[in-house]
């Protein structure tokens, strides 16, 4: 099983490297170089020591989801979204309550899902950046090991590119965000229409795919389109709950109190495409939003159940390792926003739930703080090898055993600012189980600190109080640290293709303080 030790706790990386003043793009380089080397000699390590699996390699199936709110599922408590399959995985599984994305955005968090690296040393830190050629997928690791690999769905790493990759003998994706109706896929290198809601789509080639014969164990990535504005539920959920009275975020109304210590930007985004008063520049109002949503989701919901019945029928339900997940979370309202980047906790936080009933008890519930950059760990130990130590992430297999263990102190994130969407600045921070510290880079604007426990809706900036002084100082050098021992101290730089949008509502933004002057 991997090794917990200290450097590994403080966020991977070589803590070596920083003594050595080692500059952050070799490190890069060097990472690269180990990563292309180490699909060469991947270390079977046998069954895991987590649990049974009787003795054999298990199946595993990855369901992801787009945009998708850590509190959007009935179990999370959702006072009216219906998610009866959501809810099974977490009644017969785990559900991992505080996880994480490195970085709020679709694909630099879809590629530490593949990795299990860091935003800024896997180097896709936006939506059109392609991932590297040198860089190793999971699932590559896993056909070494005799696994049959099969993607399905958003692959969205190259924008305009649905080819292919490494790492998967079956292949079924589109072009960019695709369409929930009327999408063209790639399947297998050939050119195909879809001719249903695209959640139901790839399910049906997922469940076509996953009744084969084979002797082999399988590994399914199923990776939805749902649910990514603008929002297309299928036709069987389409208006079911228009009627609903929604109870809108404290934090959404825009009142002096609601923005007393919140950054400028924040309150300027309100305004903007990413924000309640000019969303997607007035091409919808916030109810209706909301409401979509909710019905597009549903379609997954369907498909994570489908997925199981087949399982089931196929008698492998009960070994079969499924996990589900959010690529990274959506704000509706709070703070006056929408979307995700930033890093509030509604952005940066996911659902994370996870059934095999021969290595799961029932209903486990942990409250760790975990990361997207975990899944391609978890997933090599679960098939019975030691994950590269070039991975940023950690087994998630000893949560999953139900007893108490020694984890990670923290979670890290970043983000960089996009030229088509300027209203969110560079964006780094640290969240402990307490405490989450926000900076922001290239702006003149305050930095924000929360108390998580007694103020989980970040509604009161503590940055400038006085008895909170040493601990920011404290918070932005375990943040600086990460950043230089793990080789992110260089702001990457991105051509500017593309549209904008940045344009400004008609609505006239009220200005208020937002945090005293220096003295």
């Amino acid at each position: 099983m991997r090794s917990a030790g200290k450097s590994f706790l403080a966020g991977g990386g070589d803590a070596c490297c920083r003594k050595e003043g080692i500059p952050g793009a070799v490190l890069r380089i060097l990472w690269a170089a180990v990563s292309s080397a180490s699909l060469a000699v991947l270390l079977w390590c046998g069954p895991s020591a987590a649990g049974p699996l009787r003795g054999e390699r298990p199946n595993i199936v990855f369901v992801l989801s787009d945009n998708q709110n850590w509190e959007f599922m009935s179990c999370a408590g959702h006072p009216f979204l219906e998610t009866p399959n959501m809810d099974r995985l977490a009644r017969e599984g785990a559900h991992l309550q505080n996880a994480f994305v490195t970085t709020a955005l679709c694909s630099p968090s879809r590629a530490s899902i593949l990795t299990g690296m860091l935003s800024h040393k896997h180097g896709v830190v936006d939506n059109q950046t392609d991932i590297r050629k040198d860089l190793v997928f999971f699932p590559q690791y896993l056909q070494q090991l005799g696994y049959r690999t099969a993607f399905m769905g958003k692959w969205h790493m190259g924008h305009d590119s649905d080819e292919p990759r490494p790492g998967f003998d079956k292949w079924v994706s589109f072009r960019g965000q695709g369409e929930y109706y009327n999408s063209t896929l790639n399947i297998d290198g050939k050119k195909v229409k879809s001719t249903k809601h695209i959640s139901d789509e790839l399910t049906d080639y997922a469940i076509e795919w996953l009744k084969q014969d084979r002797d082999k164990p399988f590994f399914l990535y199923l990776s939805h389109k749902a649910v990514h504005a603008m929002f297309a539920p299928a036709k069987r959920h389409l208006g079911k709950y228009e009627n609903v009275a929604l109870e809108y975020p404290a934090s959404m109304a825009d009142t002096e109190e609601n923005y007393h210590g919140k950054p400028a930007w924040v309150k300027e985004q309100r305004n903007s495409w990413h924000g309640v008063d000019y969303m997607y520049h007035g091409q919808m109002n916030f109810d209706t939003f909301y409401k979509r949503y909710c019905e597009t989701l549903l379609s997954v919901d369907d498909s994570i159940g489908r997925v199981l019945d087949c399982l089931k029928e196929m008698g492998q339900a009960e070994s079969t390792l499924v996990f589900y997940m959010g690529d990274n979370g959506f704000c509706f309202g709070e703070h006056g926003l929408i979307d995700k980047r930033h890093m509030y906790e509604p952005s940066m936080r996911v659902p994370l739930l996870a059934r095999c009933p021969e290595l799961i008890r029932p209903g486990t519930k942990r409250t760790e703080l975990v990361q997207n950059i975990d899944i391609a760990p978890t997933i090599l130990e679960a098939a019975g090898a030691q994950p590269p130590k070039y991975m940023d992430g950690m087994s998630l297999l000893p949560l999953f055993s139900g007893v108490d263990i020694i984890w990670r102190a923290a979670v890290f994130y970043e983000y960089y600012w996009e030229a088509a969407f300027p209203q969110t600045p560079t964006t780094f921070g640290v969240r402990t189980d307490r405490y989450k510290f926000i900076h922001y880079h290239g702006i003149w604007d305050t930095d924000e600190l929360y108390d998580m426990q007694n103020d989980p809706d970040e509604m009161h900036n503590l940055i400038g109080q006085p008895e909170h002084k040493q601990l920011v100082t404290d918070l932005r050098e375990r943040l600086y640290d990460w950043l230089d021992r793990t080789g992110g101290m260089q702001i990457p730089l991105r051509r500017e293709t593309g549209g904008r949008s940045d344009k400004r509502g008609p609505k006239q933004v009220k200005q208020y303080k937002h945090y005293e002057q220096s003295k």
